[in-house]
């Protein structure tokens, strides 16, 4: 099994910055892609950003320019800078990790960090 806990969500006024950090642990594991996703209230959940085990990017197009995606692989961390933040970026975010555990490939998600935009 791999866990992910996110951290570094909050309050920020729009225009602030905000970074999120996503750490994976367990054993015998090895990180592949990483993914951010976001969900509002009442609305579906919505693919942030996603790199590579060798760091390659994309990105939603409401996040290009003012988001950027990183990873620490020998952290087996995941970060995203998110930064001009807008209200509309109000949402719970959450990691995703694919991983290879003891052969196996698995799919496994963060439990989620509250991201809120507001004056």
């Amino acid at each position: 099994q791999v866990q992910l806990v996110e951290s570094g969500g909050g309050l920020v006024q729009p225009g602030g910055s905000l970074r999120l950090s996503c750490a994976a642990s367990g054993s015998d594991f090895s990180i592949y892609t990483m993914v951010w996703h976001r969900q509002a209230p009442g609305k579906q959940r919505e693919l942030v950003a996603t790199i590579t085990r060798t760091g390659s990017t994309n990105y939603a197009d409401s996040v290009k320019g003012r988001f950027t995606i990183s990873r620490d692989n020998a952290k087996n961390t995941v970060y995203l800078q998110m930064n001009s933040l807008k209200p509309e970026d109000t949402a719970v975010y959450y990691c995703q990790s694919l991983a290879v555990v003891r052969g196996a490939m698995g799919d496994y998600w963060g439990q989620g960090t509250q991201v809120t935009v507001s004056s």
